[in-house]
């Protein structure tokens, strides 16, 4: 499987926002939610109306790693989140599916899975009709719109999570007495700062520039 690439290109971005908008107010929230969060989508998509009502922060505890979580809720993005969710119930999901699902998903209790597969995850029957938007479901509207935008890179979930990560260092990294990577590094959870430049392609880009200008 191949890794899944951030969104880097800001006007392919917005062209996203624009077109599932268009034909979805619940699409375009999972996007904005994913780009100007940070969040892995298997947090989004356990979020409920009650954990974002009047709140400034997201506290969570989060699905991978089991460490509690607090980030401010990035100030248009609550303006977003507090127009949605106005005519919804404090149980509802914040990302719900559509119609009623007859299988919903979990982890997979078989630890033999391969790293990055989809295996990792089996469906079993959904008794409830109050239900998220399955993590494929999540998949197919992120990937779908991004080859409508013209993006030819391999774009998933993941891609929201590292799109936020990149333009939050492109947008700081210039910026006196910050280090945009630190912050990142903590955000993510991530044990080194060179695995956080290569998570958000920062990396890759600076060594394709040393290469194109490499002359002996």
């Amino acid at each position: 499987m191949n890794t899944v690439q951030p969104i880097k290109n800001i006007t392919q971005l917005h062209k996203m926002e624009s077109l599932l908008k268009q034909k979805s107010e619940r699409n375009y929230m999972l996007l904005r939610l994913g780009c100007y969060s940070g969040l892995r989508i298997s947090d989004i998509i356990k979020l409920k109306v009650k954990d974002l009502r009047n709140k400034d922060y997201f506290i969570l505890q989060e699905n991978k790693t089991g460490k509690p979580k607090k980030l401010l809720i990035q100030p248009e993005l609550k303006k977003e989140i507090n127009h949605y969710i106005k005519n919804m119930d404090d149980e509802d999901y914040i990302i719900p599916s559509q119609k009623y699902n007859n299988t919903i998903e979990i982890k997979n209790p078989n630890k033999q899975y391969k790293a990055n597969n989809e295996d990792r995850y089996i469906t079993i029957p959904n008794t409830s009709s109050n239900s998220p938007i399955q993590r494929m479901q999540a998949y197919r509207i992120i990937n779908q719109a991004a080859r409508k935008v013209g993006i030819k890179d391999d774009i998933g979930t993941h891609s929201m999570r590292k799109t936020f990560g990149y333009h939050f260092y492109m947008k700081n990294k210039d910026k006196a007495n910050f280090d945009p990577i630190s912050i990142l590094q903590i955000i993510f959870n991530h044990s080194s700062r060179n695995t956080t430049l290569r998570y958000i392609g920062i990396m890759q880009e600076n060594i394709d520039d040393m290469m194109r200008e490499f002359v002996m």
